[in-house]
């Protein structure tokens, strides 16, 4: 096997994955899948071919060598990743060679296989990696014959892979119960497959194909519960270096999430990881060198989709092709703008208002060429807006000025709308709602003619103070008066961090009382600074 055939069994892999990558989507059965195992796999094995398709190289370390570093750069997810280090343990074991013999393809396979290994921190058998050590065993094995070929070794790792994917049940629980092999497993047996098809066309080949046939899917992904605590979010980028330590960054990442792989070279590092902080991830990445390709997707929101219907199709597949991004800090507010479905969340708010670069990482870390970026703060507004200069995407941004008001324009957005047509109906609810702020003053002041002393309880409507007394629910009832609250229907209580268990039933129970017209419904919003924010729609 040289270059040249080494080039165009990929393209046949390529081809045939492209063919089949659904069937492997099908099979995806883990509760939280980082999208779609095939469509993951295939964009790994495109960014491959797509660096090595203008290569004329004749010799196959060449070849392997272009592959692995397009695989690396374009990996999506964990089977993209170990996909990639598969390549990069093959680039490895023929390095310096132009062509390969049966037994020297044979051990690149196993090679291979090892790398992948060695990638991960707790190997799990009945996957991808279970796959590709049986398919180098097989291989090695039909190359120990007298008259063994290269189409021969290909046709054997095929089978191997076969026979693997069809036992991942036995060694996998979660597969046993669904009654499906597993997909990453799969997906590395469509590749063999196709290098088979596209390599030799003699009846001997086309036998052997038939005999490792893709597996008919029995079940479609499984419905399993969401943890009390989520899933948390999908971390990958590059790490463009000097002298990276990937094992230094791996204990690292390590600490701050599981899932954990961190792969390539002391110049370009893949990392990939679950985490309830990806800010905390990316600062830390950042501190290496340059971040590239960064992507960050909430798995717990992918996982409500799924099992609420909507199929296998990835957060890439919404409809309209919009993403939404918002601002927002506390962990209860965190987890209810998740819920809604916002694809990326910026921390940040009072106090902590995130910088232009902040908003700029997470509306290029969303799968979509449309964002709506929500500030939700009056003072997060300018640097949002600095945003459009800066990025290709097109962003709308909706001047949100309070988290009610983001809340409103969230609930607001249709995914089968375009973006200017969700942008005017968002601005439209978030500008219908009232919100009343309530917090303590930090100085004595004077301000719309209140005077103020340190300590009071203050409430703001729509961001200006109006008023100033020693208990909340006095506070927010004088204004809810102002508002006129009897021409609204429901307010909602934001708590945050500092308020009591007895402050919060006091304040409903003042609320009740003054205005039983009004249904009054609480939420665990978390936020600092501010003891209750209130929602008046």
């Amino acid at each position: 096997m040289d270059g040249p055939l080494f080039k165009r069994a990929l393209l046949g892999s390529l081809s045939w994955l492209s063919s089949n990558h659904e069937e492997v989507n099908r099979l995806n059965v883990f509760p939280v899948p980082d999208g779609d195992t095939g469509t993951n796999m295939l964009l790994t094995l495109q960014s491959a071919v797509e660096d090595i398709k203008e290569s004329n190289a004749a010799e196959v370390s060449k070849i392997a060598k272009l592959a692995s570093h397009g695989s690396l750069m374009g990996a999506r997810g964990n089977s993209g990743v170990i996909l990639s280090q598969i390549f990069r343990g093959f680039a490895r074991a023929v390095e310096g060679k132009s062509s390969l013999t049966p037994a020297e393809l044979a051990t690149a396979f196993e090679e291979a296989a090892n790398a992948a290994y060695r990638a991960v921190n707790k190997p799990t058998e009945g996957t991808i990696l279970t796959v590709a050590r049986e398919a180098g065993r097989a291989a090695a094995a039909a190359a120990g014959s007298p008259d063994a070929t290269v189409p021969m070794v290909i046709a054997a790792a095929a089978s191997g892979a076969r026979d693997a994917v069809l036992k991942t049940p036995s060694q996998l629980q979660i597969l046993r119960d669904a009654g499906v092999v597993d997909a990453g497993g799969f997906g590395l047996q469509i590749i063999l497959e196709g290098m088979l098809k596209t390599i030799e066309d003699s009846e001997s080949s086309l036998a052997a194909l038939a005999a490792v046939r893709p597996v008919t899917p029995p079940a479609s992904q499984v419905s399993v519960a969401l943890p009390e605590g989520g899933w948390g979010y999908c971390t990958e980028f590059l790490i463009e270096g000097t002298h990276l330590d990937l094992d230094r960054i791996k204990t690292q990442i390590e600490a701050l999430g599981n899932s954990v792989l961190v792969v390539g070279e002391p110049e370009l590092v893949k990392v990939h990881v679950h985490t309830d902080d990806p800010s905390r991830v990316i600062t830390l990445a950042g501190g290496y060198g340059k971040l590239l390709k960064l992507n960050v997707g909430d798995m717990s929101t992918q996982h409500r989709r799924i099992l609420e219907g909507e199929g296998q199709a990835s957060a890439a597949s919404r409809s309209n092709g919009v993403g939404v991004v918002a601002v927002v800090a506390g962990r209860g507010l965190v987890d209810i703008f998740r819920g809604l479905g916002v694809d990326a969340i910026v921390e940040g708010g009072q106090t902590m208002n995130p910088s232009t670069q902040d908003m700029l990482t997470a509306i290029e870390s969303v799968p979509y060429d449309e964002v709506i970026l929500l500030p939700n703060n009056k003072n997060v507004i300018l640097a949002a807006k600095q945003v459009l200069g800066l990025t290709k995407k097109n962003v709308h941004v909706i001047e949100t000025h309070s988290v009610p008001q983001g809340v409103a324009a969230v609930v607001a957005f249709r995914g089968d709308r375009s973006g200017a047509d969700n942008r005017t109906g968002m601005k439209a609810e978030a500008e219908r709602v009232q919100t009343i702020e309530v917090t303590h003053a930090v100085r004595d002041t004077r301000s719309n003619g209140l005077k103020v002393k340190k300590g009071d309880v203050i409430g703001l409507i729509n961001d200006k103070l109006e008023f100033a007394g020693t208990d909340y629910g006095e506070v927010v009832n004088k204004a809810l008066g102002r508002l006129g609250a009897d021409s609204y229907e429901l307010v909602t209580v934001y708590r945050g961090e500092g308020a009591s268990d007895d402050e919060l039933q006091k304040l409903e129970s003042d609320i009740r009382s003054t205005h039983p017209g009004l249904e009054v419904e609480v939420q665990q919003g978390g936020q600092q600074h501010y003891p209750f924010i209130l929602s008046v729609e």
